[in-house]
């Protein structure tokens, strides 16, 4: 169990971070659709970005514990941590399943910041969720592999050194299990844009620097795989996991930074001669959002315990993630009536917020899709796709 005067600890730094680029750094990267390069680089100098990778290869060695509280206090605090937070969790496929060889040339530069592996190319534009009917292949010719295939929805392309690759290695008509047939890659990517891949921004409601990936005929080395040929479905499943329980904590941030926002702009707002927070039509939104807050909370804390003690998360993670994205939208919603107009102006940054955070209802995976996992996977009702 990690000591509390150590994840205090951690609290106390990431916030003495975000100072540093408060809400009129962020409205200037929003309207300018930047890359917060600044920000990505002071937590990566600090050491934070490296708390999942072992510290003998240069990382910190901390538990996914202390690394949700990394995440959650960035939100707290009004930052925007989905410009990096990808540089946890990722690597953990090289780490569990990556050769003696990939693991030393790639985690001490993910570690010390000198590569950057933010992103993980998994979904597809006819498949979506459904990993298993993806179809970007992967064929083996010789000592290297030839991508064809196409990727949507992969965020920081643009920013990333490397990527993770999940492609088809074997038809899925020539395979026994669903889940057989798909390998993962570890791509430089630098080595290949414009020689077979090609990178196009998606401009969205938020600025998450999101992307569309193409693989046009791309030769890649074959020790760019890793791991076993066909195995590389179960190899990101603990990747997706970590990646759950890290944004449910990052929602828990936002949903924090929401309340405080509120309860301090209704305590000091006043109209008709009275603060509005001393109506009950104000206050029992925020009231009820708190309390849905702190119960999501007590989940992603007990997911990530659980991935910790090394058993299986799974339910734990899609439970903690659908509640703390359900609980940060509440909040959100709460926050942006109490401010009424003024919640609409970018200078409270409350729209900001409720943009970002109304991403999580449907990434990096839908609620239907979690109820559908509690109702098959824990409640065990019958398989509905």
């Amino acid at each position: 169990m990690d000591d509390p005067r150590v994840l205090e600890e951690i609290r106390d730094g990431v916030a003495a971070i975000c100072r540093d680029f408060p809400g009129r750094y962020w409205q200037e990267r929003d309207a300018a659709r930047e890359y917060p390069e600044d920000f990505v680089n002071a937590l990566t100098a600090s050491g934070y970005l490296a708390a999942l990778v072992p510290e003998e290869y240069g990382g910190s060695g901390l538990s996914l514990t202390a690394a949700a509280v990394i995440l959650e206090e960035i939100h707290r605090n009004g930052c925007n941590a989905a410009a990096c937070h990808a540089q946890m969790y990722t690597m953990g496929t090289v780490l569990r399943h990556g050769s003696d060889g990939q693991k030393q040339a790639y985690l001490p530069g993910i570690a010390d910041g000198s590569l950057r592996l933010q992103a993980f190319g998994v979904t597809e534009p006819t498949s979506g969720t459904d990993t298993l009917s993806l179809r970007t292949t992967a064929r083996r010719d010789g000592d290297d592999y030839i991508v064809n295939g196409q990727k949507i929805w992969t965020s920081r392309a643009e920013y990333s050194d490397l990527m993770l690759l999940l492609a088809r290695t074997t038809p899925r008509d020539q395979v026994e299990m669903r889940t057989d047939g798909l390998s993962v890659f570890l791509l430089n990517m630098k080595d290949f844009i414009g020689k077979g891949m090609t990178i196009r921004p998606i401009r969205t409601m938020i600025n998450h620097s999101t992307t569309e990936v193409f693989f046009d005929e791309l030769r890649i080395p074959a020790s760019s795989l890793i791991g076993v040929e066909g195995k590389g479905f179960r190899y990101i499943l603990s990747g997706m996991n970590a990646e759950r329980i890290l944004i449910a904590a990052e929602c828990i941030g936002d949903a924090k930074w929401f309340i405080e926002k509120a309860t301090t702009y209704v305590n000091e707002r006043v109209v008709f001669g009275n603060p509005i927070g001393r109506n009950q039509g104000i206050q029992f939104p925020i009231a009820k959002a708190y309390a849905h807050m702190l119960a999501a909370e007590a989940i992603v804390q007990r997911a990530a315990a659980t991935y910790d003690r090394g058993e299986d998360p799974g339910g734990e993670a899609n439970i903690a993630k659908m509640l703390a994205a359900d609980a940060s939208w509440q909040t959100g919603e709460a926050c942006l009536q109490s401010f009424g107009g003024f919640g609409f102006a970018e200078e409270y940054d409350v729209e900001r917020k409720w943009r970002e955070t109304r991403l999580y209802q449907v990434a990096p995976i839908s609620t239907n899709l979690i109820l559908s996992y509690i109702a098959e996977h824990i409640l065990k009702m019958p398989k509905s796709y």
